[in-house]
């Protein structure tokens, strides 16, 4: 028997991810906006991030679902960035390994034009 998957919980979880993703992304490529954001600030949002994803995996195919329903209703890239890290092959990927041009890439490539 499974657990109960508590959607809000799982929401929070995709709301977070996409927030951190976004705050990392912006870090990584614009470093002297935020002074603040030193390395183990980073590797502490780093840590959350991973930690709402594993959240969302976790919950297999019920957080897959949650993440696709936010993205839907907020078609931004943070939110695309948590689908992609959701998919089948993905859940050995960790953020701080992935090549930044390539996801920044495939981001700016899969979202529907406004």
């Amino acid at each position: 028997m499974s657990a109960p998957v508590l959607r809000h919980i799982l929401r929070q979880h995709a709301e977070q991810a996409a927030f951190l993703w976004t705050i990392y992304d912006r870090a990584r490529l614009f470093p002297e906006e935020n002074l603040e954001l030193d390395e183990l600030r980073i590797s502490r949002l780093l840590e959350r991030l991973e930690a709402h994803l594993d959240g969302l995996r976790i919950a297999g195919a019920e957080g897959v679902k949650l993440a696709e329903e936010r993205f839907a209703e907020y078609p931004e890239a943070g939110e695309l960035f948590v689908i992609r890290m959701l998919q089948p092959g993905a859940e050995r990927l960790r953020v701080a390994e992935l090549d930044l041009g390539k996801v920044r890439e495939y981001l700016g490539t899969t979202l529907p034009i406004r």
